[in-house]
């Protein structure tokens, strides 16, 4: 792919984050599901480090090379002519300006990057230490020319015995992934909560994106619960799954 069809592709995908509200990005993990995707009318993408692993047999939290991720993930960015997002967990250990050139070579125009760096036990970042990593990958999407479309996850409600009590904490990181210039933050595990969901989409200035399953969840709900960016994570795969199950048990006898 060209930098010029991977620059008017990532601007493509800030208009549709403007238009929609919210965007909805199908996670997707292969050609087949890219591909159905976007014939259901979906006119960007994201893909999901958790069912790339899967079909790929190998582990999620950076159980594969980032080098493995971009030869997964070139193929099935090019098979689609809409913009494709790729979910980079904490960064596979590589610097910010090294995570976006391989990704800018494989044609991605989004990224999702957490706090929970797996390749160092599980540890979570810092506040700023998450917020400088973001910051440096903005500097280096500036500096290559693409406006690269940065989403900043934090996993603090995720992990908290109680979501409620980590509210402020996870507000002030937020707030700090936009200063940093994160596109639109991401905090997980709280897309059953409305009351969370509310409090973290009116603390923040950018689209707030929540996990979504796609049969069990209403998209209505997340518009005015104020969400702008929708992803499925591991879900669509998950409920793939049990649907391909249901279809082939009276098979098994």
């Amino acid at each position: 792919m060209t930098l010029h069809t991977t620059v008017e592709r990532a601007q493509r995908l800030k208009q549709l984050h403007a238009q929609h509200q919210p965007l909805v990005l199908p996670t997707v993990w292969d050609v087949w599901s890219a591909r159905t995707a976007v014939a259901a009318g979906f006119p960007a993408l994201t893909i999901g480090s958790h069912p790339l692993a899967d079909s790929r047999g190998a582990e999620d939290h950076e159980g594969q090379t980032f080098e493995e991720v971009l030869a997964a993930v070139a193929p099935i960015i090019a098979a689609v002519d809409v913009p494709v997002s790729v979910d980079l967990e904490a960064g596979y250990g590589q610097k910010p300006a090294d995570l976006v050139t391989g990704l800018l070579q494989v044609g991605g125009v989004g990224l999702n990057v957490e706090d929970t760096v797996h390749s160092e036990g599980g540890r979570v970042r810092g506040t700023q230490e998450h917020a400088a990593y973001i910051a440096g990958l903005r500097a280096a999407a500036d500096d290559a020319g693409v406006p690269l479309w940065v989403n900043g996850r934090t996993d603090l409600f995720l992990r908290a015995q109680d979501a409620s009590g980590v509210l402020d904490e996870a507000i002030e990181r937020l707030r700090s992934l936009e200063q940093a210039g994160a596109d639109s933050v991401y905090p997980v595990g709280i897309q059953d909560d409305d009351e969370l969901l509310t409090a973290v989409t009116g603390a923040v200035g950018v689209p707030v994106n929540s996990t979504a399953h796609p049969v069990k969840h209403d998209l209505d709900r997340f518009r005015r619960l104020g969400v702008g960016r929708i992803t499925y994570g591991p879900l669509l795969q998950l409920a793939l799954t049990d649907s391909m199950k249901d279809m082939l048990g009276s098979w098994t006898s």
